[in-house]
C-alpha cells in the first residue's frame, strides 16, 4: 500500500487532498500568501478545517514565468519558521516544496516527511543523498535541464521514470513514492530555471497530459497540480488568477476522472466537494479498482 507520509493513497483510497500554502510574497496566486505567523496560523486552520489531507509549504516560487529565484537560506529560513508554526496548531502532514538539499533537510530534521520536488531529485545533486539519509515519502516531478522533444506523453513518462530510478538509488522505498506529470513547467522559454524547456506548444502539452493521465501513472500514484495555473487563464482568456477558480475545478475533476490520486490546489473547500462528485461519477472507485 503506497503511503505518502502517514496517509494512503492510491488505489481504492479516496483521492486526497493537498492544500497550499506559500511563504512567498513572489508567489503568482496572492491569495496564497501567508508571510506573518498571524497569516500562517489562520491559514493553516482554514486548510484543515476545509478537509485538507495535507499541507503544501512553499517558501519560494518557481512559476517558469517569473523571476523569483531567492537564496537558499532565506527559502530555509521561511520554511523552518512555518514549520514550527504549523506544528503547534495543527496535526496535517506537511510535505515540504523544494529541490534545495539544505532546505529538505532542515525540513527533515523538524519532523517533516514529505518532500515534494518539482526537480524530481535532478536539480540538486545532493538531494538523494538527503532522501536517503531521512527517509521520507516524495513527490517527483517531471523535469529535465535539457530540451524534450517529442512525444510528450512518452516524455513525460520517461522523465518520471528517471526520478523514480534516482529515489530507489536513494533506497526510498517505492511504497513511498508519489509522481507529478508538472503541469505547467513545461514551456519553450521561462525566466525561471525550475522549468523544462519544449520546442512544442505548452498548453497542448498540458491539455494532452490531462487527458492521458493513465498512461503516465506507472505504478505509482499520481498527484495533480493544476489551481490557478496560466494554461486555464490562457484558454478562458482570464489573466488574474484570483479568477480562475471555476477552470480549476473543472480541470481537477477530470483530473480525478483521468486517474490522479491526489489533488494539489489552492482552493481545498471547493476542490473537496468537486472530487467528492468526481469520484461518484468514477468507474475505477465504483468498481473498487
Amino acid at each position: 500500500m503506497s503511503k505518502l507520509g502517514p496517509i494512503s493513497v492510491g488505489n481504492s483510497n479516496p483521492v486526497r487532498i493537498m492544500g497550499i500554502l506559500n511563504l512567498s510574497p513572489e508567489s503568482f496566486f496572492k491569495k496564497s500568501i501567508a508571510t506573518d505567523k498571524e497569516m500562517i496560523v489562520k491559514k493553516t486552520r482554514e486548510i484543515e478545517e476545509q478537509g485538507a489531507d495535507f499541507i503544501d509549504v512553499g517558501g519560494m516560487s518557481t512559476a517558469p514565468y517569473l523571476e523569483t529565484t531567492i537564496p537558499q537560506k532565506t527559502e530555509s529560513e521561511r520554511i523552518t519558521r512555518a514549520i514550527k508554526i504549523i506544528q503547534d496548531v495543527s496535526n496535517l502532514p506537511i510535505s515540504v516544496d523544494t529541490c534545495r538539499s539544505e532546505v529538505a533537510k532542515s525540513a527533515l530534521e523538524l519532523g517533516v516527511d514529505i518532500i515534494n520536488d518539482i526537480s524530481g531529485l535532478k536539480y540538486d545533486k545532493e538531494m538523494p543523498w538527503i532522501m536517503e539519509k531521512y527517509d521520507p515519502s516524495v513527490v517527483l516531478c517531471a523535469f529535465s535541464k535539457n530540451l524534450v522533444k517529442g512525444n510528450q506523453i512518452t516524455q513525460t513518462k520517461n522523465l518520471l521514470r528517471e526520478s523514480i530510478e534516482i529515489a530507489k538509488s536513494a533506497h526510498i522505498s517505492k511504497n513511498h513514492i508519489v509522481v507529478d506529470p508538472a503541469i505547467g513547467f513545461f514551456r519553450k522559454k521561462g525566466k525561471g530555471e525550475f522549468f523544462t524547456r519544449i520546442n512544442s506548444d505548452w498548453i497542448k502539452r498540458d491539455l494532452e497530459i490531462l487527458n492521458n493521465l493513465h498512461l503516465i501513472k506507472q505504478r505509482h500514484p499520481l498527484l495533480v497540480s493544476v489551481s490557478r495555473k496560466s494554461f486555464i487563464g490562457n484558454l478562458l482568456q482570464i489573466k488574474n488568477p484570483n479568477d480562475r477558480l471555476y477552470g480549476s475545478l473543472a480541470a481537477e475533476s477530470i483530473a480525478v476522472l483521468n486517474g490522479a490520486d491526489v489533488i494539489r490546489t489552492h482552493n481545498v473547500q471547493e476542490t473537496k466537494e468537486v472530487i467528492t462528485i468526481a469520484q461518484k461519477l468514477s468507474h475505477r472507485f465504483r468498481k473498487g479498482l
